[in-house]
Formats: structure tokens, C-alpha cells, sequence
């Protein structure tokens, strides 16, 4: 039976192609949340033809969603011939701002010495149409399987998830007894199993000054200098300390085995749009003046072996002793978003069952790793309780949200057989 579902998926290999092509050329780019309907539907049509029940869930009053910008996700369901089991494969389908560097059209989906090309195709549309082709094959070669089969395409990962699984983990989507097992389609290499990630608290630092001109700043007091203070003690005082931490966690790549924090962006002053509001009404230069505030957002990746607590202690000390012992440093700290490292069982059922089908596709024994940066895994264990997930698909991890982005054609076919096959395993119950 597996001989005929691997030669079901290899003559869909142009159809897996121009999906995952079509998918590219939706610009889902997030912040601010373009076009997520049109690619929800994408998935949604489609899926609807082969005999799924489709849903669009619209994410209201979560983070950037709007009427211009809606955080509409799409669930899409079918039910086997009898009760059993239910596998869902969960993609986001949000992707990053394009950046420069590109040599090809970012959104062209153009394929090319078997790749296809543009700003998610490795992170995560290949995934998602190597996870859609996966169960049109199983269901077509297994018309009378047992349990039911979901795909969601999901929104806002990139920017945390909350109007994507987080939302629909809290109406129950991603919970016992709707789901049992979950497979990500992250790219995290085909012959990986991803058991999990790392922790992360962002959190944004406000320093604080008093205006004045700028021909006289010593009337004033600047809020940027302020911010000097505090980043030049996290390069003498924290960053050696992450330096010194590292894990047992079999996080990939290398240099993510220790703790890191990444200042994510800065802001101080006015903009040039005038005020402190948004430029795009105005071009010209800012006035001259004494920054008031300077805002930093820190993104900080800690262990399993970190307490959360100790996390963020090792800020809040040190802009303490700023506050201690630089004249009239004041500052003010606030959470974005926490959550704790994450890792399924290795012998957890989703492992045994992509394990077994990276061993009969590949030949190979599968590698077991933890991802540097978190996925939507969290929600789906800390809001659905749900723990039987992992994250599994095509693509290299590092080329995700780079320039010339690309995904190779051979990798979602191979790990279109190893989805097909877990499915199986899993909906037959004969994983090991």
C-alpha cells in the first residue's frame, strides 16, 4: 500500500509545484496582514472540491485585526467511513516583509533548477502544499480510512500567532477529543523531527527625558542617551552572561544552544513625519528638539533549564542599577509576550509515526531537534493541551526569511511521502 501512496504523490509532483507556486504569489506579508482572505480560499476551494468541509474563522479583536486587514484563518475537515483517530496538519500562511537582496521576483513563484522561488516558499507555503498534497494522495489511495483529517492555514505566526492557532486553540480547535495528533509542516529539513523550541519573553523598554531645543540640549535631557546607558550594559554585563548559558536541548543551529536576545527595534524621538505619529503624510525633516522617549523591543530565547522569572530579572537588575546610579534615569518595562520552552516526548505517537516514515522514504534514521525560535507548537500545548505535536516539513531552516528564499521540489515530495505515511500510520493506529 505505501509503494502505491509514494506513486500517488510522485505524479502529483507538477500539481505540488504549481500549488505551492500559486500559494507564493499571494503576498500574505504580515505585519500588516495582506491578503489573507484570498489565500485562505486558495486553500479553502480547493479542499472543498476533494469532499472537505471548509471553515473561515475570522479572528475578531485580536492584534492588527481589522475590516482593511481581517485575521481570517481557514479550517477544512473530512471525515473518514467510521470513528477513529484525527491528524491535522496546521500552516501559517502569513509570510515576512520581502527585504532587499532578491534576484528574482519575491512573489513570482518561479521555479528553477528544481526550486521554487519567492518569499515563503520555504517558510512554510512549500510545507503546506506538500501537506495538502500528502492527504489528497492518502485519501485517494484509502477512500475507506477510518477518523477524519483536518488542514488549517493559519494567520499571524510571524508575529506571534494570536489571531492564528492561538485564537482557535481558545475556541477548542486544537483540543482532545477534535484533534489527537498535529504535524506543523515547518521547515525544519526533511529528515528531522522538531520535538519543540525555545522559550521567549519580548518585552519593550521605555527610557524617559525632557524635551528642550536641540541647540541646547543641556536644558533638556535625552531619553536616547538614556537608552545608550542601558544598551551599553547589556553589552558589558548580559550579553557575556547569555554567552555562558547553554542547554542539553538538542536546539538547532549550533550557536542557538545558548541564550540570545536580539534588540528587535528602535525608536527615539521624533519622526520624521512630525510628532510622534506616523510620517507618511510628511516627508520632510523633524523639528529640533530633546528626545523625551526611547523604546526598545527586546526578543530574548532562553532554555528549558531558565526559570522565567530569572529571565527577567536579569534586565530588571540592570536597568535598577541604572535607575540607582545614573542622574535622573527613569525607565518603564512592559511584557509583549511569554512562553515557556516546549517539547513533546520522543516516543510520543506523531514521533514514532513521521519517524517510521522518514526511515522508509528516506533510509535514514531521523535526527530529533528543537527549533532557536518558537512556532505555533505553543499555543496548541499551553492553550489546547494539546502535547501530541511536532514539527516536521521541507525546506532548510536558514534560508527561512532571507533573500532568494526557495524550497526544493524533490524535498516536498519527500516529505510528502513521509506526511502520507505518518497519516497512515496514525489514522491505522500501526505506529511504532
Amino acid at each position: 500500500m505505501l509503494d502505491v501512496l509514494n506513486k500517488r504523490i510522485e505524479d502529483k509532483t507538477k500539481d505540488l509545484v504549481a500549488l505551492t507556486s500559486a500559494l507564493i504569489r499571494i503576498p500574505t506579508i504580515n505585519p500588516p496582514g495582506d491578503a489573507y482572505i484570498p489565500c485562505a480560499e486558495l486553500i479553502g476551494n480547493r479542499l472543498a472540491k476533494r469532499g472537505f468541509q471548509v471553515e473561515y474563522i475570522r479572528a475578531h479583536d485580536t492584534p492588527g485585526d481589522s475590516d482593511k486587514f481581517p485575521r481570517t484563518n481557514v479550517v477544512a475537515r473530512i471525515e473518514g467511513k467510521g470513528p477513529g483517530p484525527v491528524v491535522h496538519f496546521n500552516s501559517h500562511i502569513d509570510v515576512v516583509e520581502v527585504g532587499h537582496g532578491w534576484t528574482v521576483d519575491p512573489f513570482g513563484g518561479e521555479v528553477k533548477d528544481g526550486k521554487v522561488y519567492g518569499r515563503g516558499a520555504c517558510d512554510m507555503k512549500g510545507g503546506l502544499a506538500a501537506s495538502i498534497i500528502a492527504v489528497e494522495a492518502y485519501i485517494e489511495t484509502n477512500p475507506d480510512f477510518r477518523g477524519a483529517i483536518e488542514i488549517s492555514g493559519t494567520v499571524d505566526e510571524e508575529s506571534g500567532g494570536f489571531g492564528g492557532v492561538a485564537y482557535l486553540a481558545s475556541k477548542g480547535l486544537f483540543s482532545k477529543p477534535r484533534v489527537d495528533h498535529v504535524i506543523i509542516p515547518e521547515p525544519l529539513n526533511k529528515d528531522r523531527v522538531c520535538l519543540g523550541h525555545r522559550g521567549v519573553w519580548w518585552a519593550e523598554i521605555e527610557t524617559f527625558g525632557t524635551q528642550a531645543h536641540g541647540s541646547m540640549p543641556f536644558l533638556g535631557d535625552s531619553a536616547i542617551r538614556h537608552m545608550g546607558s542601558v544598551l551599553h550594559s547589556f553589552e558589558t554585563e548580559l550579553y557575556p552572561q547569555l554567552a555562558q548559558k547553554h542547554t542539553d536541548m538538542p536546539v538547532v543551529p549550533e550557536g542557538a544552544k545558548q541564550s540570545t536576545m536580539n534588540i528587535n527595534s528602535i525608536h527615539g524621538g521624533e519622526s520624521e513625519g512630525g510628532g510622534h505619529g506616523k510620517p507618511e503624510d510628511y516627508t520632510g525633516l523633524p523639528s529640533a528638539n530633546v528626545a523625551e522617549s526611547c523604546r526598545v523591543i527586546l526578543d530574548r530565547r532562553f532554555l528549558i533549564e531558565e526559570d522565567i522569572a530569572t529571565v527577567k530579572g536579569e534586565v530588571i537588575n540592570i536597568l535598577e542599577g541604572l535607575k540607582r546610579d545614573r542622574e535622573s534615569f527613569d525607565y518603564a518595562i512592559r511584557d509583549i509576550m511569554e512562553v515557556l520552552p516546549t517539547m513533546t516526548e520522543q516516543d510520543a505517537p506523531v514521533v514514532n509515526a513521521v519517524s517510521d516514515g522518514i526511515r522508509q522514504v528516506l533510509g535514514k534514521e531521523p535526527d530529533y531537534v528543537i527549533s532557536p525560535g518558537t512556532y505555533d507548537q505553543k499555543h496548541i500545548a499551553r492553550i489546547g493541551h494539546l502535547h501530541d505535536c511536532i514539527a516536521y516539513g521541507p525546506g532548510i531552516l536558514d534560508l527561512a526569511h532571507m533573500a532568494d528564499e526557495y524550497v526544493g521540489i524533490d524535498d516536498m515530495v519527500a516529505s510528502a511521502k513521509v506526511m502520507a505515511q505518518a497519516t497512515h500510520a496514525l489514522l491505522a493506529g500501526v505506529q511504532t
